[in-house]
């Protein structure tokens, strides 16, 4: 069926919504548009779908969001009733009709006679993956865009045991999304009916009192927070975000008491107003933040994105001036602290782990290594890092300590299954505090890591390919690449890896061998000196992301080194498009 066919099925449809109808009425005033709303349906991945809102297949709305649900309703009935009762919890954040979202999919599962369970109020992401496991639901549902710009929605599934699918569920779960013949004909009863029904349940303090419990389970020396907790000067922005409640609470529970919010930011808002960014990545994130944290002398700035999946950090630099961290660096100081404390304890456990996605720095390897415990590599997604979880629990051989992604994601304890900037605000500002009773800022703390394995230096470049003809772009160019490799000059390449042939190429003796990770559309390039390139097509955003990374023994040294590996990398690309 071509894309003027979905649109005549949605222009004629009797019992379309007002709201929709008069959006698609203004869509035909523009031929291109018309066409990109209708062109495909909104693509359900492994892990959910994200797109614009809007009218048509390839839009977010109450029709797309049906048939998601449509699809998640039919892999729980395969499951039988005993998994119907067991039901489905869901959970939203601050956008446009997350919460419409939210009720919809509700009334598809609860008229299928599927269990539902509602967060009352908006809750970040990590909330809905705990819940999963509280309410021992056999799915969870979570509605967010998680950083992207206003005019995006999103839905996301988790499975039992609160992380993103992956595997056998999630290849199901895709077929039978796309198994639904028309959207626009699913069957719902009323939020009232199934309420009355106890089908549909709203969930509220009870779940916030649970987590918060669990939450506590982060801080690594519970005597030091408690004791000199209000010492540290903390302030906290949830970019008009999901977190503020889970957040600030936590920080009150366990003893950190100085907090001020940024309160511009801190009411819900679907259009960001106070906000330049909604991703901490991006650091104009923080302009509020460092204004208010000069005027209030604040020792640390924390920013999380709207589903509260991320978490951003900023402190003042070896100049004085308030900076943000890195994805990496921040890591690498949670990772150095919570490895550090347990070794003092005498807690580290021998089976211990830390898991890192393939784009992230090498620096945690390091730090994992001078403490003798293991490093695992996934692919980039936080279900991969969940993956491995429960394979440790299922077999007993490994203990998860910290797992973590260069772009503001981590996970200290598995209460949760997805990243939690609920835990990491907590346990950096532990840090910061640790360090700022030795006299040191968290820069000035960092400084001494690298110090000890080596001058670290990571960046990220960005290239936006929107709509169809972006798309087949953006398909073109990893494609030139495998067949060109990467043109440097002032590198020797030891090593590429494309992840989606799941083959690994040593240019020094010519061999090849497996990967043995999923396949994905992913190329890395890996120098003698350890220097790499990783080129990625984002699962989330029409994106081409170029990771890069070097070691040097200055950081002077790793940014110029960092300058010889961009710029020709970046010549090649705009030349293959």
């Amino acid at each position: 069926m071509n894309w003027q066919s979905h649109y005549e099925r949605w222009n004629l449809h009797k019992d379309l919504d007002d709201g929709l109808k008069t959006e698609l009425n203004k869509l035909t005033e523009s031929p291109a548009l018309l066409e990109e709303a209708f062109y495909k349906t909104l693509e359900f991945g492994t892990g959910g779908m994200r797109g614009e809102i809007g009218p048509g297949i390839n839009r977010m709305n109450i029709y797309t969001v049906r048939r998601a649900a449509k699809g998640l309703s039919g892999m729980i009935s395969q499951k039988g009733d005993a998994a119907k009762r067991k039901g489905v919890v869901i959970s939203y954040d601050n956008r446009h009709f997350s919460r419409e979202f939210a009720v919809e999919a509700a009334r598809v599962l609860g008229t299928d006679g599927i269990k539902v369970y509602v967060f009352n109020e908006l809750r970040p992401t990590p909330q809905l993956s705990f819940a999963v496991r509280k309410l021992k639901t056999v799915a969870g549902i979570m509605i967010t865009a998680s950083h992207n710009p206003p005019e995006y929605n999103g839905f996301k599934v988790y499975g039992e045991d609160g992380a993103q699918l992956v595997g056998e569920d999630s290849d199901i779960l895709l077929q039978l999304v796309n198994d639904v013949a028309d959207e626009l004909l699913i069957p719902v009863d009323s939020e009232k009916n199934l309420t009355e029904k106890g089908i549909l349940e709203y969930v509220g303090n009870e779940m916030d009192e649970a987590y918060i419990e669990k939450l506590l389970t982060v801080v690594k020396d519970g005597d030091l927070v408690h004791k000199s907790g209000s010492k540290l000067s903390i302030v906290f922005t949830p970019l008009h975000g999901a977190s503020t409640i889970p957040v600030t609470r936590g920080f009150e529970k366990a003893g950190f008491t100085n907090v001020k919010m940024v309160k511009s930011q801190t009411t819900p808002d679907p259009d960001f107003t106070h906000v330049s960014s909604a991703n901490p990545e991006d650091h104009v994130a923080f302009d509020r933040a460092m204004k208010q944290g000069e005027e209030e002398g604040a020792d640390v700035l924390i920013a999380t994105d709207p589903d509260g999946d991320r978490v951003g950090v900023a402190a003042k630099n070896l100049e004085g001036n308030y900076q943000v961290l890195t994805g990496n660096q921040t890591g690498a100081l949670l990772l150095h602290y919570l490895l550090s404390t347990l070794n003092t304890k005498n807690a580290l456990p021998k089976n211990g782990v830390m898991i890192q996605t393939i784009v992230t720095s090498p620096l945690g390897k390091a730090i994992a290594q001078a403490f003798n415990i293991e490093s695992l590599d996934v692919l980039t997604g936080f279900k991969y890092i969940a993956e491995k979880i429960r394979e440790f629990e299922g077999d007993g051989s490994q203990t998860f300590l910290f797992g973590y992604e260069e772009s503001y994601g981590y996970l200290i304890e598995p209460f949760a299954r997805d990243k939690d900037a609920v835990q990491a605000a907590l346990l950096v500002s532990e840090v910061a505090l640790y360090y700022k009773l030795h006299g040191k800022t968290l820069f000035e703390a960092l400084n001494e890591i690298y110090k000890s394995h080596g001058y670290y230096y990571e960046t990220l470049r960005s290239f936006v390919f929107k709509g169809k003809e972006g798309l087949a772009i953006m398909s073109a160019t990893m494609e030139a690449f495998r067949k060109e490799s990467l043109k440097l000059e002032h590198f020797q390449l030891q090593l590429s890896e494309d992840y989606l042939k799941g083959i690994a190429y040593n240019y020094s003796n010519e061999e090849t061998k497996d990967i043995d990770l999923p396949k994905s559309n992913v190329l890395k390039y890996i120098m003698a000196d350890g220097s790499w390139v990783c080129l990625r097509p984002s699962g989330t955003e029409p994106k081409l992301k170029l990771y890069f990374g070097v070691k040097g023994d200055s950081t002077k040294e790793a940014q110029d080194k960092m300058k010889k590996l961009v710029e020709p990398v970046i010549k090649q690309l705009e030349a293959l498009q």
